[in-house]
């Protein structure tokens, strides 16, 4: 705040700005600075395998965020390699084995090994004869901060020397996770933060207090519980989202992602013909919820969080409608004119 009074007071304003749009500009420069000021990629090394090494508490999504990484490294055409190293839980394990499963993906394990140091050894050997790169380990997590959890991630960090400690975190957790996020940087030294469950209430004071605290970068946000939901972040755009101002770039990116281009042309003839059918309406709601909950969707259109406090969204409604379209015969989807309402 008093980097922002600085900079407002005795400031010239600008001829296109109003005092309080100037204002508002001089705090979303500040946040941008303070958020990290540019995107920071997580860094792979010239002489694979690159390791990269998960920390985190339990219920931060850490080892599903090491299967959505583990995808993203697949599809740039990368051997990513899972590493599960959380032996204090089994059920981890088999989680990990089953999303490794589900993105095709190697997942290095064992249910007889309890000692981590051990499985990391074997893991590394694994990777480099197998010729694997990425590495992702997932370590353990406890529910909370412990001098034992620290030391075995200690321990572990010793034998991967891992080239990222990347520390993820709840962001729904607020204060919990800074203050989390400040011990693991001070004990186990991180590299960057992975932040979760961004597609819920937080607007991003996690990233901003993070940030300021562990001085570390935020390279991801997870933004949803599907596979593919784990997107880059962008401290401009997380700006945006704190002062309600909208994202509009990452829906557009969204949306390109739901919308072929020669089919949404195709959609735009069939409206302009009036020969838009229920299939085609059946076919919109399906990707439009594959962009994920509608309510995130328009807390990226810019000043929505006044409309969101106003109205209430119930995804099942969109079941509902889809359950009726699907109950109607191929030939009423086709023509609507042929149905008689009363």
């Amino acid at each position: 705040m008093e980097r922002v009074r600085q900079k407002a007071v005795g400031k010239e304003i600008l001829e296109s700005l109003s005092p309080a749009q100037q204002v508002i500009k001089i705090v979303y420069d500040e946040l941008c600075e303070l958020l990290g000021g540019t995107t920071s990629k997580i860094q792979l090394t010239a002489n694979p395998p690159t390791i990269l090494m998960m920390v985190g508490l339990h219920g931060s999504g850490k080892t599903t965020t090491s299967a959505k990484l583990a995808r993203i490294f697949k599809k740039q055409g990368r051997r990513p390699m899972l590493v599960a190293a959380d032996l204090q839980r089994p059920a981890a394990i088999e989680q990990l084995v089953t999303l490794g499963k589900q993105i095709d993906v190697v997942v290095f394990h064992s249910y007889e090994t309890k000692d981590p140091r051990l499985l990391c050894k074997e893991a590394l050997k694994k990777a480099v004869i197998d010729r694997m790169d990425p590495v992702i380990v997932d370590t353990a997590g406890r529910m909370h901060v412990d001098e034992e959890l620290m030391q075995e991630l200690q321990d572990v960090k010793a034998i991967l020397n891992p080239h990222e400690v990347l520390f993820v975190a709840d962001a729904m957790t607020g204060q919990d996770a800074v203050n989390i996020a400040k011990s693991f940087n001070e004990k186990i030294g991180i590299t960057g933060v992975i932040l979760t469950k961004m597609d819920g209430d937080a607007r991003g004071g996690a990233a901003l207090s993070i940030k300021e605290v562990t001085g570390k970068p935020i390279k991801l946000i997870g933004t949803g519980e599907k596979i593919d939901a784990l997107e880059e972040f962008y401290p401009d755009r997380m700006a945006n989202r704190i002062l309600g101002m909208g994202d509009v770039l990452t829906l557009i990116e969204q949306a390109q992602k739901a919308y072929d281009e020669k089919e949404a042309e195709k959609l735009k003839k069939k409206i302009e013909k009036e020969e838009f059918t229920f299939d085609d309406l059946r076919e919109q709601i399906r990707k439009m919820r594959k962009m994920g909950p509608l309510e995130n969707i328009l807390s990226m259109l810019p000043g929505a969080h006044k409309i969101l406090k106003e109205i209430k969204i119930d995804e099942k409604e969109f079941v509902k409608v889809e359950a009726i379209i699907n109950s109607m015969t191929p030939e009423e989807r086709r023509n609507p004119k042929i149905i008689k309402c009363k």
